[in-house]
Parts: C-alpha cells; structure tokens; sequence
C-alpha cells in the first residue's frame, strides 16, 4: 500500500502553530508522509509537530530551492532540522516568481496527493495557483480567517476536523490503490 503525500503549503516566515501543529500530528498519526518546501515558518512548524509524534510510519520530505551562495557562485539550501528527506534542487524562484517554471512549487504541488495551504504571501499564493492549474485535490485550513478573494473554487474549512471529513474520500481511494 502506497502512502499518501500530504503537502503543506503556507508562510515561510510565520509558524501559524495553530494551524501548523495539529495538522502535522494528524498527518504523522494517519501514517500519511508529509510535504513542504522544506524551510521555515509553517514548514518548520508542521514538519517539527509531524516529527515528534512517537513511531510514526510516514517521513517528513522537504522540496528545497536553491539559494546562490554569498562566495564561490555556489548553491547553498537551508532545510529544516526536522526533515527526513531533504530534496535539493537547483530552482531558485519562490515568492511572486512561484509559477515560473523555474520554481519548485511545480515539484511541491505535483507530487502532493492532498494540497493543504495555511496562511502565506506570494509563494503560497503561487503554489494554490498551481494546485488549481493542474487540478490537483486542493483545500485551505484557515481556521477562523477569511477565504482569500482570489481563491473562490478552493474549498475552505476551519477545523482540523473538517480537513479530515474533506480528506477522507480521497485518502480512502488512494489507500484502496
């Protein structure tokens, strides 16, 4: 049996441990794996709680974009401590770039069974772009803010059971293979 990829998608500054801590424990609990871009904010957040639940069967994987480094012209990525698989790569763009082809998101939006977006700016704005583009299963757990006006066909729920009332008809065809 294959395991789903959950994807968080959100703020790379904010942590929204809110939102971020018990959507990490039930990703870990469910036995799903986990994926984020692999830095800070809400990454690190859902990536710290997923790694701290206690014989969890899934991994926490991290899609990182590459950073030039300050000497030598070469690449530098800085993944949390909390990941199992950290995947560098070489594209650089995030932020308002988030679409280009030269973004990870393509790889972070594709590869997730499940599209969650939390709270972000423009690199979360840009990956429910692309959930949306490539219709991939998206949903936003916002809990009590408000849906975003530029979003109108992605399904918003408060709670982190309503996520799991969302999730579960496409977690149970995935599991059924």
């Amino acid at each position: 049996m294959r395991r789903p990829i959950i994807g968080v998608m959100g703020s790379g500054v904010d942590r929204h441990d809110e939102l971020a801590v018990p959507l990490g424990r039930w990703i870990a609990e469910c036995g799903h794996h986990l994926l984020t871009g692999g830095g800070g904010g809400v990454m690190e957040a859902v990536s710290e709680a997923f790694a701290r639940v206690p014989g969890r069967p899934g991994l926490a994987i991290g899609v990182l974009k590459a950073v030039p480094a300050a000497q030598g012209g070469s690449i530098a990525w800085t993944p949390n401590s909390w990941l199992d698989i950290p995947i560098r790569t070489h594209l650089p763009l995030s932020g308002r770039d988030g679409t280009d082809p030269l973004s990870r998101n393509h790889i972070n939006v594709l590869t997730a069974d499940l599209v969650v977006g939390l709270p972000g700016g423009d690199g979360t704005r840009s990956e429910m772009e692309l959930a949306l583009r490539y219709e991939r299963p998206v949903v936003l757990f916002l809990g009590g803010a408000p849906r975003p006006q530029d979003w109108p066909a992605i399904p918003v729920v408060a709670t982190l059971e309503e996520l799991a009332r969302f999730a579960a008809p496409l977690l149970e065809r995935l599991a059924a293979g």
